[in-house]
């Protein structure tokens, strides 16, 4: 099956919701073609990469979606490998309402299981966008925990969970290769009884860990 050509979104909506997450909702004529409940799903965004005349492609979560408009979330902190801010985070940091930009997908939902005995949730900000959805479309009588690294007291959300997942948070400014705060974190948790859901994303240090 031929892949669906690229939609073109507009901004219409940009909000800052900590200092390193910014939400950008995106509407427009395209949307009529985007599938439903689609919270948890990535697009593929395409990005304009002048420095190298060519496009940079990145993905990024559905954190909401209503009829004719869809909220995603984007880290403020993102460089590449050698300090050197990079297309999408120069887009987003540059961004004004009206902008239109193209996206590709979705990508399949990365929603947990309903039936698992109990939830871990584990993940780095890049990732937070995709718990946060998870956390919101969770049986309310989920138990278990989701652990979250995030770079500042300022960028903890109040995230909508069922009452019984606790969320823990790691405050780490600046990564480090021989840390694992995630992995300590959760080692040190009490794990309910019976067959936990596992759900993980963070960068491949803290993943190896993991």
């Amino acid at each position: 099956m031929a892949r669906a050509a690229p939609r073109t979104l507009t901004v219409l909506n940009i909000e800052d919701i900590t200092p390193n997450m910014r939400r950008l909702t995106l509407g427009g004529t395209d949307m009529q073609t985007l599938p439903a409940q689609q919270e948890s799903a990535y697009l593929k965004f395409i990005f304009p990469d002048t420095q190298n005349h060519q496009v940079a492609k990145r993905s990024y979560t559905i954190i909401n979606q209503r009829p004719t408009e869809i909220d995603v979330d984007f880290v403020l902190h993102e460089t590449t490998d050698n300090g050197v801010e990079g297309p999408a985070l120069t887009w987003v940091k540059n961004v004004k309402v009206g902008d239109d930009i193209l996206v590709a997908g979705p990508g399949p939902t990365k929603l947990v299981s309903p039936d698992a005995d109990w939830y871990l949730l584990v993940g780095d900000m890049t990732a937070l966008p995709a718990i946060t959805a998870n956390l919101a479309q969770m049986p309310q009588d989920a138990t278990g925990h989701a652990v979250i690294e995030v770079l500042s007291e300022q960028d903890i959300q109040n995230l909508t969970k069922p009452k019984n997942i606790e969320i823990h948070w790691i405050i780490v400014p600046h990564a480090s290769a021989d840390k694992a705060p995630l992995l300590d974190k959760v080692k040190s948790l009490t794990w309910p009884a019976g067959l936990p859901e596992v759900w993980a994303a963070c960068e491949f240090n803290s993943m190896r860990a993991l």
